[in-house]
């Protein structure tokens, strides 16, 4: 069944009262909309300037490890990021692609029902996660009061929906592919040039990597603390790992098997069919990712209101914390074990959390994995049949669903659970070593860059020759 009437009737009304961004009357030329986006990369970079008025910018950060998925800065106006709209848009893909609820993508007013559904969820994980942060003491707030913590919500609430807005404003055709990929490349390439070459001192000495050596190389400091640097501060051994892990990325991004493909009417026209190791690219993390946040979410939550004390050994299960300069620490429990070691040292010191890590990013990636290529149309039936469906097939073979589904079916699940194993190695053994941008960061943004040079490629083509437009959209 589709979605009911009534229900339909519900959200084209919400959808009349929900802020939208319109889109613009004809297509901008690539140069403005270039502009645009470059307008909407400005604006992020000063919301994640601007401090979160009574909030507290000291202490450590319980959410650090997942504030690359979500492009959020503590203490700022993107303290949530884009963590509800992110939140919000899995849902409903994982709701759409079990049919769950279902809705046909062809016709335009089911597609605008769609989003308008995924906007409102938004809001409402906007609202949820805001309170959750005022209540369980994730931000340090300065004034410990209704006022104070109404305060501090509705710049949570305000700030992301801006963000939402945004990203709504560059998929509408104002900007270049989508928002939110944006504000993750962009908050990750910052982290990465601000880890190299940020001059700011940190304990006396330089934090970026760059300066550091230097700083050392006149100081007399020993050769050995140049590539391991107490505090988890960026290293030599840093930025080594992280130009291995992007060669190894950007290798395994190119690593697929081509299917030759043709169309049935036009049988002289071929192409072929890419069936990548990386097959559903990084969702398996940042579904991981978002599911160990959650953990760290909802366990500060029971701690803080039931067990304050870690006195209850049930719920020392879920998680223990303390309280250590201003900033609560997990120290035990589930939550201990799915929140990455802070640096090399620390993961040495403690091998079974370590392990226990990076084994929950292997197993859930895998999982995450399996379950998106079910629920998100890549199955060997459901991409066999969008073959059929766009007038292709296969040489070779009968024009049927099924026999096209039995030669994906030799590759898909096997692409499958090797890139979900892949990603979440990569993911959680990076984040330990000391990755500039994290493993997850430079997982996204290497893929994320890879989309946008591809996206850039093709503007420039429809612009030089329009003729070939209609050719490249089919």
């Amino acid at each position: 069944m589709g979605v009911g009437m009534g229900a339909k009737d519900i959200l084209r009304q919400v959808a009349s009262v929900l802020p939208e961004v319109a889109p613009p009357e004809r297509k901008l030329t690539l140069k403005r909309r270039l502009i645009w986006t470059g307008i909407v990369v400005i604006l992020y970079l000063l919301m994640g300037e601007i401090p979160l008025y009574g909030v507290s910018q000291g202490g450590g950060d319980p959410l650090g490890f997942a504030r690359i998925i979500f492009a959020s800065q503590r203490g700022t106006l993107l303290e949530l990021g884009i963590g509800p709209i992110v939140t919000a848009g899995l849902i409903m893909q994982l709701l759409a692609g079990a049919e769950i609820i279902r809705f046909d993508f062809r016709d335009p007013d089911e597609r605008a029902i769609f989003t308008a559904a995924t906007k409102m969820l938004t809001i409402i994980v906007t609202v949820v996660e805001a309170a959750a942060f005022v209540m369980t003491g994730i931000i340090q707030i300065t004034r410990v009061s209704f006022e104070g913590l109404l305060i501090v919500f509705v710049q949570l609430v305000v700030a992301t929906l801006i963000l939402m807005l945004l990203d709504e404003m560059v998929q509408k055709g104002w900007g270049i592919g989508s928002g939110i990929s944006l504000f993750i490349a962009v908050g990750v390439s910052q982290m990465i040039f601000w880890d190299i070459f940020s001059p700011l001192t940190v304990a006396g000495e330089p934090y970026g990597v760059i300066p550091y050596v230097i700083y050392a190389l006149l100081s007399g400091i020993p050769i050995n603390n140049l590539f391991i640097r107490p505090g988890n501060y960026p290293s030599i051994l840093g930025l080594i790992a992280t130009i291995i892990v992007t060669i190894i990325i950007l290798y395994a991004e190119g690593i697929r098997i081509e299917l030759p493909v043709s169309y049935a009417q036009h049988r002289g026209l071929r192409g072929r069919y890419p069936v990548k190791l990386l097959y559903v690219s990084n969702i398996p993390v940042i579904l991981t990712s978002t599911l160990m946040a959650d953990i760290m979410l909802v366990s500060q939550m029971i701690w803080t209101r039931f067990n304050p004390n870690n006195s209850d050994p049930i719920l020392n299960l879920i998680g223990m914390y303390n309280t250590t300069n201003q900033t609560i620490v997990p120290v035990g429990g589930l939550a201990y074990y799915v929140t990455p070691p802070s640096d090399i040292f620390t993961a040495i010191n403690q091998p079974l959390r370590t392990i226990v890590f990076v084994s929950f990013m292997i197993i859930f990636s895998i999982l995450f994995a399996v379950i998106w290529v079910e629920v998100g149309g890549l199955s060997a039936d459901k991409v066999s049949q969008q073959l059929i469906d766009s007038g292709m097939q296969i040489p070779g073979f009968r024009r049927r669903s099924s026999s096209i589904s039995i030669l994906l079916g030799r590759y898909i699940p096997a692409v499958t659970v090797i890139g979900g194993f892949f990603v979440g190695l990569i993911a959680g053994a990076a984040q330990i070593v000391g990755v500039f941008g994290s493993g997850m960061g430079i997982l996204l943004t290497v893929d994320i860059l890879m989309n946008y040079y591809q996206t850039l490629m093709r503007e420039q083509i429809e612009e030089v020759y329009p003729a070939l437009s209609r050719f490249l959209q089919v």
